[in-house]
């Protein structure tokens, strides 16, 4: 079992998400923006990220660049899912190093297979 973190200013997209993980027996966390999600990494072992590029507060690219600026944290697999499919903000994600790049919306099918791929890598 695994524990997922979602970062989204989408409550749907929590929902939906957080259903599908928890079908696969994983624990998730939630966070509205980048700034919630520090507080929740810094309180829990997370084992993956899902992260928006576009919410409020602090947006997912500025999010990455803290998560990889922290030792503890700059190995956690992190997922961009996103309806921003602009090439620009594709390679500054990857740039950062994210591991994977996925445009909103995404099959649970497809969103399943990866969060496996991403956790026994």
């Amino acid at each position: 079992m695994a524990t997922i973190l979602i970062v989204d200013d989408s409550l749907i997209i929590h929902r939906t998400l957080g259903l599908i993980i928890r079908k696969m027996d994983h624990d998730v966390l939630t966070a509205e923006n980048g700034r919630k999600a520090l507080e929740l990494l810094d309180q829990y072992p997370v084992d993956l990220a899902i992260i928006d590029i576009s919410m409020p507060e602090m947006d997912g690219l500025e999010l990455v660049a803290h998560i990889r600026a922290n030792a503890t944290l700059d190995k956690l697999p992190i997922a961009f899912l996103t309806g921003s499919g602009q090439e620009r903000d594709r390679q500054a994600a990857l740039d950062l190093g994210v591991s994977i790049f996925l445009d909103k919306p995404v099959s649970s099918n497809h969103l399943r297979e990866i969060i496996q791929d991403m956790l026994t890598c």
